[in-house]
């Protein structure tokens, strides 16, 4: 018998389900649609695909999603998004993931790895209040941390717009 992270559900009925963005299998550029796989957090670990408007969230993002389940004939079952938000990684392996996805540029797996190493769970809170900081990281010299301080700042604007337009329920790739 296989235990589900994710039980099953009436058909229709909105749920919410967290984890962490594994990979994306596919997303249309011109629309935003994906499909993805997200790796539970409670309980045991188990990837489930995720269809919808999911464009811009890096793989490593630990996200909260609002959806409903359904079975595709094809493609078996998953998870249709209705909502999601980004939250903030609350363990030293999710926030490496985070910050080695690319999601800011100068900073990919080994220096993602380094900075975590120096700051832990704190990671987060240095970028965003005191990334003069990120000079303390062994490698790291004057250019690159302005370079990620710049991309950190920039990210966080585009996540900030991503926001507003779903709690305004505008499709961040409005046509």
């Amino acid at each position: 018998m296989v235990k589900r992270l994710f039980p099953e559900d009436p058909a229709g009925s909105t749920t919410e389900i967290r984890g962490i963005l594994d990979r994306i299998t596919f997303q249309n550029e011109e629309n935003g649609y994906t499909v993805a796989r997200v790796q539970g957090l409670e309980r045991e670990k188990e990837l489930v695909t995720v269809v919808g408007f999911l464009a811009g969230v890096p793989v490593g993002s630990t996200l909260s999603l609002t959806g409903t389940w359904i079975t595709d004939s094809r493609y078996g079952r998953q998870f249709k998004l209705e909502s999601y938000q980004i939250v903030k990684p609350n363990t030293i392996n999710g926030m490496e993931r985070y910050l080695g996805s690319g999601l800011i540029k100068g900073i990919g797996p080994a220096y993602a790895a380094r900075i975590v190493e120096r700051f832990g769970l704190q990671t987060l809170d240095v970028l965003e209040s005191d990334p003069d900081r990120l000079g303390e990281v062994a490698g790291l010299g004057r250019t690159r941390v302005e370079h990620i301080k710049k991309a950190w700042l920039a990210q966080k604007e585009i996540h900030q717009i991503m926001i507003f337009l779903q709690g305004h329920g505008i499709s961040a790739t409005y046509e």
